[in-house]
């Protein structure tokens, strides 16, 4: 491979210009193509080659001319928080043609252009693999017609491709998620979220329609995200008969205590012989056998409009540089790859091998193979259809079954979103399995207090999607002192498992409960920890419940502050919260655009500060207006917020003013997001299925829940002292630090950062169909 060496152009051999880059996206449009549009055309520049943006997808490539239009720093501006794609989509027939395809290869060669960032779903992205593999001939072609000279086709005798898979449906075997996938979800999930509200309050049944022709994905997420009755997907139909199931599944929940009924389907959904399930079949079904006539929403196109999700701005952003590193590093011969998500790194694959293995998920529905149709899309697929039907289900009132435990529930930490997400998911699936659920309200104080209520099924209705914490939560770890009054609340409550969803404070409180386990006999019983908060600085855990929220209103919040100072030259210097962990300002930086962001892992010294201020003024001098600096609220101990910004105002010197805000605990506010929601029903299901394997086998361990590059794992207490340091209280390794130079890639045009270079992204990890 081609080494690319930061600030100096990368030089085609033949002509000795800059090797050019055209990006385009394709097929539907999907919120978060900009993002990735933006880092193309930025990471190109920052890497020594020039972006082309080929406007209205294939098209633009076919009819030439202004279509094709080099890209500048400033082109690409502005754009981080736009829906859609600002270059354009259309399909082409012409491109389907071999007169099209050569018209497409004469315009780019024409342009010079011999490496292509391809945005769009699977059709797309294996047109432009065909178009890759038919340009030497298409190269012959032109120059016998004359329409090209030897000299041009020998300087671009091979293309180059990278496809970044732009689809709100998620419906890529192999990748974790598509661009678009999770602002769609957040857009599903608003609507579900008011319609509910709607519904209760007339005890009415609304049968919901979203996208998802060919993937299940959306609506079978967005089912267990929102509390959902019942879902209808392409990949797993009901079996005959479902009409009769539907009805009597809404019925109990009704008596169970719901107010409301929420059914889903998917616009391609079939039943087992492969015939259509619409809307109105449900509402036909349901109106004969239940006397009532349920309301209809068709969501339609609203899943793919509107701003995009943090998400949905800082991993096409990273996609977007690695994009940019692979079509560089490409040689004559090399395959032609698309770069997706595995574990938040990005995965490459062979590009019609992922094509062939996302086609073969209709194949098999096709042939009424529902099994492998679920099977391809990946164990966590399976996994959550499993679980909705869990939790869509309200129990049978039976008398409890023999070895039924009593499984406790409290929070411990600071306030994180989704913690109400992960108590209903704990106190469902342990219902299920014949337990009893109890809520410990107020933390340990409220355990040593007596406030221990049982929680049946239809007392966390609603929960899911609930913001705040329904049991409260405090930060106190208990005392030494507080130990026998805590031991003698566990033994009175009769209490056999105790499940703790919080934060950093959790993890310490129940290591010294462990410490303590043979003085205080009470506290050997199974304890498991389930990661929440919004700082994303647990142990064992890449990403905790609550960090995704906190990082979308974030970025709500910059947003607001770089409208507010469009009218003017500023910087404006923002503290995130995080304590002494930066993921908050780095992803919140990514997705906001910012240009510097400061992290208490990489604390800014005073000389600087100093550099910065004299960069900023240079960069205002060149006409910018707005410059955003975004501080982790540690970050610099001394050098402080206001110390920062006084620095920058007064080397400024009148040239721009400058602001600054710490924007403060509206991050741990509001709604959880779709991420956190699906996030906290994983990871508190894996601490139910933990505890099941306690009581089977009759021990009684400690144990933290994580996300890590492998999947959802459970970690033994004695890890946990490898795993932190314990003065800043966060973990050792953090993945997340490894995206720190792309602030510089993306953000700044300048040359202060050495750019990594592709594998400091890549997974190491062979990729599967999950």
């Amino acid at each position: 491979m081609r080494s690319v060496e930061e600030g100096k152009p990368v030089s085609d051999k033949q002509t000795r210009r800059p090797v050019r880059i055209g990006v385009l996206t394709s097929g539907g449009d999907a919120q978060g193509m900009n993002a990735a549009v933006r880092a193309v055309a930025r990471s190109a520049l920052k890497l020594g080659a020039v972006p082309y943006a080929i406007m209205d997808g294939w098209q633009g490539a076919v009819d030439g001319g202004d279509a094709i239009r080099e890209l500048t720093w400033s082109s690409v501006s502005s754009i981080l928080n736009k829906g859609g794609t600002v270059i354009g989509t259309a399909r082409c027939a012409a491109f389907r043609e071999r007169h099209g395809l050569l018209d497409a290869c004469q315009h780019l060669v024409e342009k010079g252009i011999d490496r292509l960032v391809v945005i769009g779903g699977d059709g797309s992205l294996a047109g432009t693999n065909e178009f890759k593999e038919e340009w030497p001939s298409l190269l012959a072609e032109l120059v016998e017609a004359g329409r090209i000279t030897p000299a041009q086709a020998e300087s671009h005798a091979f293309l180059g491709v990278a496809g970044l898979v732009g689809s709100i449906d998620n419906d890529l075997v192999g990748s974790d998620m598509t661009i678009g996938t999770d602002s769609a979800m957040d857009r599903i999930l608003t609507a579900i979220d008011q319609l509910s509200s709607t519904a209760a309050s007339h005890q009415r049944t609304f049968v919901v329609e979203v996208m998802g022709r060919h993937c299940g994905y959306l609506p079978l997420m967005t089912a267990v995200a929102g509390g959902c009755d019942y879902v209808f997907i392409p990949e797993k139909p009901p079996a005959a008969g479902w009409e009769d199931e539907l009805a009597d599944k809404l019925r109990a929940g009704r008596a169970a205590g719901r107010r409301e009924s929420i059914v889903l389907v998917a616009e391609g959904a079939v039943d087992s012989q492969g015939q259509p399930i619409t809307t109105d079949m449900v509402c036909d079904a349901l109106e004969e056998r239940m006397g009532e006539r349920p309301h209809v929403t068709i969501l339609g196109h609203v899943q793919r409009g509107g701003v995009p999700t943090a998400y949905d701005r800082w991993q096409p952003t990273v996609q977007g540089y690695c994009a940019v590193r692979q079509v560089l590093d490409q040689q004559a011969g090399d395959e032609s790859v698309i770069v997706g998500v595995r574990h938040n790194r990005v995965a490459l694959m062979p590009l019609m091998e992922a094509v062939r293995n996302t086609r073969a998920v209709k194949t098999y529905s096709d042939a009424l193979d529902f099994d492998k149709a679920v099977q391809a899309r990946g164990e966590s697929f399976g996994q959550m259809l499993a679980l909705n039907e869990i939790m869509s289900a309200p129990p049978k009132l039976e008398a409890a079954a023999p070895g039924a435990k009593r499984v406790a529930i409290m929070h411990v930490g600071g306030l994180a979103p989704g913690m109400n997400t992960a108590t209903r998911t704990v106190v469902r699936l342990a219902i299920a399995q014949g337990h009893t659920t109890l809520g410990i309200e107020g933390s340990f104080r409220g355990l040593i207090d007596g406030k221990v209520r049982e929680l049946g099924w239809e007392d966390v209705e609603g929960w899911g999607f609930s913001g705040g914490a329904e049991l409260g939560t405090r930060r106190t770890i208990p005392t030494i002192e507080q130990f026998y009054a805590i031991g003698r609340s566990l033994e009175n409550n009769e209490i056999d498992a105790l499940v703790v969803i919080g934060g950093y404070n959790a993890y310490l409180s129940v290591q010294a409960m462990v410490a303590e386990r043979d003085r205080y006999p009470a506290f050997n019983i199974p304890i498991i920890v389930v990661p929440a908060s919004i700082d994303n600085n647990l142990p064992g855990s890449e990403l905790s419940i609550g960090a995704d929220s906190a990082l979308n209103n974030a970025v709500w919040s910059l947003d607001r502050i770089k409208e507010s100072a469009a009218a003017s030259r500023r910087c404006f210097v923002a503290d995130t919260m995080g304590r002494h962990c930066g993921y908050l300002a780095l992803m919140a930086g990514l997705a906001s655009g910012a240009e510097m962001v400061y992290l208490d892992e990489f604390p800014p010294s005073l000389e600087d500060i100093a550099a910065h201020a004299r960069q900023m003024v240079r960069s205002f001098e060149n006409d910018r207006r707005l410059f955003l600096v975004v501080r982790n609220e540690e970050a610099g101990g001394n050098y402080d917020r206001e110390f920062v910004a006084d620095v920058f105002a007064q080397e400024g010197q009148g040239l721009f003013d400058v602001r600054h805000a710490a924007l403060g605990h509206l991050q741990q506010g509001g709604e959880p997001s779709a991420f956190d929601r699906v996030l906290a029903t994983r990871l508190a299901a894996r601490a139910v299925d933990e505890l099941a394997e306690q009581f089977a086998t009759d021990d009684s361990d400690a144990r933290f829940i994580g996300l890590d590059h492998t999947g959802i794992v459970s970690y033994p207490f004695d890890d946990m002292k490898h795993m932190v340091d314990t003065q800043k209280r966060r973990p050792k390794n953090q993945w997340w630090l490894a995206l720190a130079p792309l602030i510089s890639a993306v953000s700044r045009d300048d040359d202060s950062v050495e750019l990594p270079e592709l594998k400091y992204f890549t997974s190491t990890n062979p990729v599967d169909n999950a």
